[in-house]
């Protein structure tokens, strides 16, 4: 028998580390009066070079704690996560569960002009194609240049998000998306909008950068706004963050993507 979810239950979120406050922002924003629970399985980071049954297993945990502490619908931050667990997850759970893809994938697909769009990502998030067979199933004649960026993670979790070295790497990794003349590029990995200035600076204004996170925050509205369920009350929003590890570099660190402390990080096990 399915469970009833209230509208006053929490937006549940998971990634596999901080990159996912990308997406936790643009959906507070856009759903203000929202509460959200977050997950960042810090213990397990990065997805990105996991294989795709171990990125299930992890999944399945992270929706798990989620789900026990009472969500109305799941939102899977982490690119990896929603290009291999997401099929799972939907038949696993009684909530709506959106990933970060399907949604970029839209977006890309409809701001194109020349059919030739780029993504960059993880490892895990390149090589499962789950860009590709996204973009080409709105739009069939889409040409799409895919690129691992693996150094860009680390670099915005050290704050390094300008300067000669970011801007060299950044030059390297995108130099065949500006042979290809893409008109469009998806940032792929939650964490690659904290380097937007740097990607848009190398593809130039004609290129237009998909932040899915963006997307994503409009199709969870979209959701919960045609189920009824969004919030019923006039309560502030409660915001609360769960880490599998160390509470303490997690609050450091999020400050940089969230623009202001993110309080008090509660340490979970599973």
């Amino acid at each position: 028998m399915a469970v009833q979810h209230g509208h006053n239950e929490a937006i549940g979120i998971f990634d596999s580390g901080v990159g996912g406050l990308t997406v936790f922002r643009r959906i507070a924003e856009r759903l203000p009066s929202e509460s959200i629970l977050y997950l960042g399985d810090t213990a397990r980071v990065p997805y990105g070079t996991k294989s795709a049954d171990t990125v299930i297993r992890y999944a399945r945990g992270c929706a798990g704690i989620l789900v026990e502490r009472g969500i109305k619908i799941l939102v899977v931050a982490c690119n990896t996560a929603s290009s291999c667990a997401l099929e799972a997850l939907q038949e696993d759970l009684d909530v709506p569960v959106i990933g970060v893809i399907e949604p970029g994938a839209a977006v890309a697909a409809r701001k194109t002009r020349n059919k030739k769009i780029g993504v960059i990502g993880t490892t895990g998030t390149i090589d499962s194609e789950a860009y590709p067979l996204a973009i080409r199933a709105i739009e069939p004649e889409a040409q799409v240049f895919c690129k691992a960026c693996p150094l860009f993670v680390p670099f915005v979790e050290e704050g390094w998000t300008d300067g000669n070295v970011v801007q060299e790497v950044a030059r390297v990794y995108l130099a065949e998306m500006r042979e290809q003349g893409v008109d469009t590029l998806v940032m792929g990995c939650t964490h690659y909008p904290l380097l937007r200035h740097v990607i848009s600076g190398i593809m130039g204004p004609g290129v237009t950068l998909v932040d899915s996170a963006e997307a994503t925050a409009e199709v969870v509205a979209e959701v919960l706004d045609g189920m009824d369920m969004t919030v019923g009350d006039t309560r502030p929003p409660r915001y609360h963050f769960l880490v599998s590890d160390s509470p303490l570099s997690f609050a450091a660190v999020g400050r940089r993507f969230l623009g202001c402390d993110v309080g008090k990080v509660e340490w979970v096990d599973f």
